[in-house]
């Protein structure tokens, strides 16, 4: 009843021997596997922290070069639009007339008035009070009509000037070729008025 058989004894000892190394210190193998780990761990960590300096340093990067970019890019566009827009104006106000034109032709008329003597013959007091008038309304037309063909020409040109990889927008020239349409018609009108070829002065009876 008493006796033990050769495998319980073979385990107690066993259980013994791993108790007694256990004691002793002999642990050091199962300390060194835990620590491996987390020193794995820790290596992890530090790549992970790596890549994302990386990644940091990238999109600071990126910001710069957008800048730059942005900065190499040029005028907006804005001034040449306002600069077509004033040139389709200019050439308008020559065809339809300003008030300077206006009144520097009615003053133009009293001036004639003023110096022509009543004893004057007819056709020297219709050219004296209304040609002169005439021509000088035509003159302030063809005056606008040229600052607006000037314009209209730097507006069309200004980006071979400044960014020429730059696309000027569709509407800029449009509107830029209507003022140079504009500044011609109004340029030769006046012209042609001023030189009495367009409604000359009637001749006197």
């Amino acid at each position: 009843m008493g006796t033990k058989t050769a495998d319980e004894t073979g385990s107690e000892t066993g259980t013994e021997a791993k108790s007694d190394d256990v004691k002793s210190g002999n642990e050091t193998v199962d300390i060194t596997k835990d620590e491996q780990p987390a020193e794995a761990a820790a290596d992890t960590g530090a790549e992970v922290l790596g890549d994302a300096d990386e990644y940091e340093g990238d999109g600071l990067t990126d910001l710069d070069a957008a800048g730059l970019a942005a900065e190499q890019e040029g005028p907006s566009g804005v001034g040449q639009g306002a600069a077509a827009v004033v040139s389709a104006v200019l050439g308008f106000v020559s065809l339809t007339g300003s008030w300077l034109g206006t009144v520097a032709g009615a003053r133009e008329t009293l001036v004639g008035q003023l110096e022509t003597a009543s004893s004057a013959s007819v056709a020297t007091q219709i050219k004296e009070v209304y040609g002169d008038a005439w021509q000088t309304t035509a003159l302030w037309g063809g005056i606008f009509a040229l600052l607006g063909l000037l314009v209209a020409v730097a507006a069309l040109a200004r980006p071979a000037f400044g960014a020429p990889a730059k696309p000027q927008a569709g509407w800029i020239k449009s509107v830029s070729w209507a003022g140079v349409a504009l500044g011609i018609l109004g340029l030769l009108l006046a012209v042609l008025k001023y030189t009495d070829v367009l409604l000359g002065l009637p001749s006197a009876p």
